[in-house]
């Protein structure tokens, strides 16, 4: 077994990527404090596709060198924008209907192998900031709260981690739909 060339990957260009069908989901970066952080996030995001990430609060934002060390240029690829008040980000998002879910460790969350989001509903996904995780403000707003469920001794996965868990999942089941 060999593995592929860049030229085999077949990538598309940062114009043919943006021009092609996103997963309807929009992530909002709720005071994400690591740029590193939220660089890997635009970075995944670029791998699965998503329509947007909306960085909210004390949450850092492009240009910032940080930011591009993990981001590897997927700040060109996703559409972004910056909202100071997380609440103002969540109201624009409910008007264009989409589906606000936090992703969180709540009392009558669901865990996400339970959850089984439909293609035709467009989503808005809350990933919260490292220590205090989805703000009160973003909780009391919520649609519904999906939780990855954890089987180890830590009360919680790295933010980065948990955004690559929800689009991986959300992609897989969608793409079945």
């Amino acid at each position: 077994m060999r593995k592929l060339s860049m030229d085999e990957l077949n990538r598309p260009t940062v114009e043919e990527f943006k021009s092609k069908k996103k997963l309807p989901i929009t992530l909002l970066l709720d005071n994400i404090r690591s740029l590193h952080n939220v660089g890997s996030i635009f970075r995944t995001a670029d791998g699965f596709a998503i329509e947007k990430i909306i960085l909210c609060g004390i949450t850092g934002h492009p240009p910032h060198r940080e930011i591009e060390k993990t981001a590897l240029g997927a700040t060109q690829s996703i559409a972004w924008e910056y909202e100071k008040n997380i609440t103002d980000a969540i109201n624009q998002l409910r008007s264009e209907e989409y589906q606000i879910i936090a992703i969180e460790q709540a009392d009558n969350s669901r865990y996400l192998n339970e959850y089984h989001p439909s293609a035709d509903q467009k989503y808005a996904l809350i990933l919260g900031n490292e220590v205090n995780g989805v703000s009160e403000e973003a909780m009391e707003m919520i649609d519904t709260c999906i939780e990855i469920p954890q089987f180890g001794t830590k009360h919680s996965l790295n933010v980065v981690v948990s955004a690559g868990i929800i689009l991986w999942d959300f992609y897989s089941k969608i793409s079945k739909s």
